[in-house]
């Protein structure tokens, strides 16, 4: 897993090399950012059972297919 910060609002979080659930390493992420900052997520597949605990704790989601294997989701406060 690699968190990277792009600028001063924009984090990208990749959990392609995590074995296992990496919810706990997205919720730690989300934690720490700031009201105006983007997390975005990189996974092997679209994350659909995360959209709904997201708007549940207050963010928007908008996913993009990149590649077969490579989504990015982009993770917003609403």
């Amino acid at each position: 897993m690699s968190t990277e910060t792009t600028d001063n609002t924009t984090r990208t979080l990749d959990v392609r090399e995590i074995d296992g659930e990496p919810f706990g390493e997205i919720m730690a992420a989300l934690e720490t950012l700031p009201e105006a900052g983007t997390l975005v997520l990189v996974s092997r597949f679209e994350p659909v059972p995360l959209y709904n605990v997201l708007k549940q704790r207050g963010f928007t989601a908008e996913p993009s297919q990149r590649a077969a294997d490579e989504w990015h989701v982009s993770i917003t406060h609403a």
